[in-house]
């Protein structure tokens, strides 16, 4: 850990560095070194089976007597926790008090497309979405948050986040920590920047200012028993070595989707953007005294956003070496353990949930997902923008169609040099390969967020159930929020095979393409009114969807040259056999 000697001697140091480098920066080094000690905020919970959600803009003092322009729901900054029970039917109703168009998907449910959040489902100022649909995730910890085209960072970074806690009859037999704010707690990390002016500044290096729920430099009671802490990674970059001042063991009880088969003891546990993690804590023996839940970034390995280095001796991130908070062990929580609650949870239990992963050799699908730097510069490797299988996001592209009940296997392949937590919505996976290797324990349980580390590969195996959209889309991409909003990310459609018949092959051979090979445009001759259309490339990779025009034309100019297939549907979402062709 930083002493207060390394510290004094460090912002020395800093102040030299910092001489040539504009004032914004400076205030935010200024504000690593903060020592002042203030209450943990604990959100309030929401229960029961109908929620109200007002996204709104306030201010928060993040230092005494500064305001900051801030996002919140029902308040100045991060939102309520909702606490729902598995099964139950709930409705939420977002209202939106911005002054701009926002979002919120409600990160690892298992929801309808329509009411995902996606950047497709926008909602107008001054206006109220609502969403309805059954609680079908196990138990677990979850989170909202929005998800708009280009604003993730912003809105997410001046507040707008919030716990969901799932519970069910499964968890309820185990003997878990359970009160709420007593020794249930939810701790969102995160870092943050901020210029000169006090506002929280985006797409920077400098997010030197910690801040657990909200609060800087936190404290918080919690009693000499277990406790269960639930982690949240809600920073828009930085991953966490997160471990205890004195290295005593905890144990994980769950992963993104919910609880594991049985506890993983742990003295460290790596947490990146966009995960959840629950772990249990023994403080028994630690009554009266003070114990640091810490950051240990200086073991955290190279290519991770937060480590000593990201990047090579090439390719580097502009003044990322001089933000303090990179490579360094500080402290996130301070806790001090106090007497026992009435009833304590005094045991860690030896098993928690069956849990039986999907064998991936039973997949009938197999994708693969490659992330490269969209361009060839220096630095592009470590800062990007970035792409998946070459192409960024479009909002006219649906990028996979996949079927329900179809179950598949996908190889997510890191190109660049820097670690990339990569999100898929809706579904939950199971990782079964870590770069070759059998997933470490952290990973053995139910995931829909995993860290691929520069130059490696992860594989994992999930399925598409219960819901259904011919035309609204769920998103997968990399949850370092300024990589998703400069377009490192894609779509993908879930459609009802069974609705879906193939055409004889007298049916396709009324179908011709011309001309082939083609430019910029492909025109159809069918006996038949195709409304629909997607275009494959060899790999299945669906490159572009869209509408055939009236006059049976469809716009090519964005694809590459190369072989395709070009899949024709009719208005009854008839698949025609598809058609080979050629661009140019």
């Amino acid at each position: 850990m930083i002493t207060a000697i390394k510290n004094l001697k460090y912002f020395t140091d800093m102040k030299l560095i910092f001489k040539n480098i504009k004032l914004t920066t400076l205030f935010c080094v200024v504000s690593f070194f903060s020592v002042a000690q203030n209450p943990l905020f604990i959100p309030p919970t929401l229960s029961g089976n109908n929620f109200n959600l007002d996204v709104q803009m306030g201010t928060t003092q993040f230092w005494p007597g500064i305001n900051t322009p801030t996002y919140g729901v029902n308040g100045n900054l991060l939102g309520p926790t909702l606490v729902v029970e598995k099964d139950s039917e709930i409705t939420i109703h977002v209202t939106n008090h911005l002054n701009s168009t926002t979002t919120m998907h409600w990160h690892g449910l298992h929801v309808p497309a329509i009411y995902d959040g996606g950047p497709d489902q926008e909602i107008p100022i001054d206006s109220t979405w609502t969403v309805h649909f059954p609680v079908l995730n196990n138990a677990g910890t979850f989170w909202y948050h929005p998800h708009g085209l280009g604003k993730t960072d912003l809105q997410v970074s001046r507040g707008i986040a919030g716990f969901i806690i799932v519970h069910d009859s499964t968890e309820a037999t185990l003997n878990l920590p359970s009160t709420y704010g007593v020794d249930d707690i939810p701790l969102v990390i995160q870092s943050k920047a901020f210029d000169v002016l006090h506002q929280i500044a985006i797409a920077t290096e400098f997010d030197t200012l910690m801040m657990v729920n909200g609060t800087v430099n936190p404290a918080t009671n919690l009693p000499a028993q277990i406790v269960r802490l639930r982690l949240l990674n809600g920073s828009s970059m930085r991953s966490y070595n997160v471990g205890f001042n004195n290295n005593m063991f905890f144990y994980q009880i769950a992963t993104d989707g919910g609880l594991m088969q049985s506890p993983v003891m742990l003295s460290r546990l790596v947490i990146a953007p966009g995960e959840r993690a629950e772990i249990l804590v023994n403080l028994s023996p630690y009554l009266g005294q003070t114990i640091g839940l810490m950051c240990f970034n200086s073991t955290l390995p190279t290519g991770i956003y937060g480590a000593t280095t990201v990047g090579n001796g090439m390719s580097q991130i502009p003044n990322y070496n001089l933000n303090p908070l990179n490579g360094s062990d500080f402290q996130l929580l301070k806790i001090n353990v106090t007497a026992q609650t009435p009833n304590p949870v005094l045991t860690v239990p030896s098993s928690l949930v069956n849990f039986t992963p999907w064998n991936n050799l039973q997949s009938t699908v197999n994708r693969t997902f490659t992330f490269a730097p969209l361009q060839s510069g220096i630095n592009d490797s470590v800062i990007g923008p970035f792409a998946i299988n070459g192409v960024q996001f479009s909002m006219d592209t649906v990028n996979i169609i996949t079927y329900k009940n179809t179950q598949e296997n996908w190889t997510i392949t890191n190109n660049t040099l820097i670690a990339h937590p990569f999100h898929i919505h809706d579904m939950q996976f199971y990782v079964y390969d870590d770069n070759g290797n059998t997933s470490v324990p952290t990973l053995q349980g139910w995931k829909d967020v995993v860290l691929v580390m520069p130059q490696t590969s992860v594989k994992f195996v999930t399925r598409f159930t219960d819901y259904t959209n011919d035309t609204v889309p769920y998103m997968y991409h990399c949850h370092l929020l300024h990589h998703e909003d400069d377009g490192m990310m894609g779509s993908f459609i879930v459609r009802d095979s069974s609705t879906v018949g193939i055409c004889n092959s007298g049916t396709s051979t009324s179908i011709s393409v011309f001309p082939n090979p083609c430019r910029n445009f492909i025109y159809l001759n069918s006996d038949f009114k195709c409304t629909g259309y997607c275009i494959y490339n060899l790999l299945g990779e669906c490159v572009q969807t869209g509408i055939v025009s009236n006059e049976n034309l469809i716009n090519i100019q964005s694809v590459k040259a190369g072989c395709y297939l070009l899949r024709l549907s009719t208005i009854t979402n008839k698949i025609l056999l598809s058609k080979p062709f050629i661009v140019q």
